[in-house]
């Protein structure tokens, strides 16, 4: 049980990055009031927490409706989580934890940056999404593993909206090094539990007899 929360709560730390996401929101809201970034990071919060909830709630509907099986999903999910640890650990700017520089520019000038972009894609982006997905659907059918991954989910949200209410000095005292440097000791613990979701997938797939 507090297994699959450590899990769960190690790869939605890695693929959310809520230091990284700190740090831009301190950016995007340099000209709101101390009250409007509370309410703008406690609005993101919670559309981020509404979004992942359906696809963890979701997932396994999902898969059926596919046809795609949880040992394909580990492998898939593995493999995309690998990819991104690859990126935090040599400090390279991933797909699905970072905007275009389209969505910058238009958040910059946009009043209320709660939903876009920090609800979607900061927060709840391709590889937290695919990571929840995961990890619901293997272990689906066991409510209490269930609930740990979701509880795993609301560590990281409430870790990342207090960085949020902090997000100035927390840019001030870690740094672009500090921050660097807990990406990649995320980085390092995201592969190795990405390389064990490949191996799982492998060994329930039935390829190797």
């Amino acid at each position: 049980m507090i297994e699959t929360f450590l899990i769960a709560f190690t790869t939605f730390f890695a693929t959310i990055g809520p230091a990284d996401v700190a740090v831009l929101f301190a950016a995007l809201t340099n000209n709101n009031t101390p009250a409007e970034r509370r309410r703008i990071a406690l609005k993101g919060t919670l559309f981020a927490g509404g979004i992942m909830l359906v696809f963890g709630l979701a997932g396994d509907p999902l898969l059926r409706l596919f046809g795609i099986s949880l040992p394909a999903l580990r492998v898939a999910g593995g493999i995309l989580l690998l990819l991104i640890s690859l990126d935090m650990v040599f400090v390279r700017e991933s797909g699905s934890t970072t905007t275009t520089d389209e969505e910058e520019a238009e958040a910059l000038n946009r009043p209320d940056i709660s939903v876009v972009p920090l609800a979607t894609p900061l927060l709840a982006g391709p590889g937290a999404i695919g990571s929840i997905i995961l990890l619901t659907s293997a272990n689906s059918g066991d409510p209490l593993k269930e609930t740990m991954v979701f509880l795993g989910l609301a560590g990281v949200l409430l870790v990342g909206y207090l960085l949020m209410l902090v997000a100035t000095g927390v840019q001030r005292v870690l740094g672009v090094t500090g921050v660097h440097v807990i990406s990649r000791i995320f980085g390092v613990l995201l592969a190795a539990l990405a390389v064990q979701f490949v191996f799982d997938g492998l060994k329930t797939s039935g390829l190797f007899g």
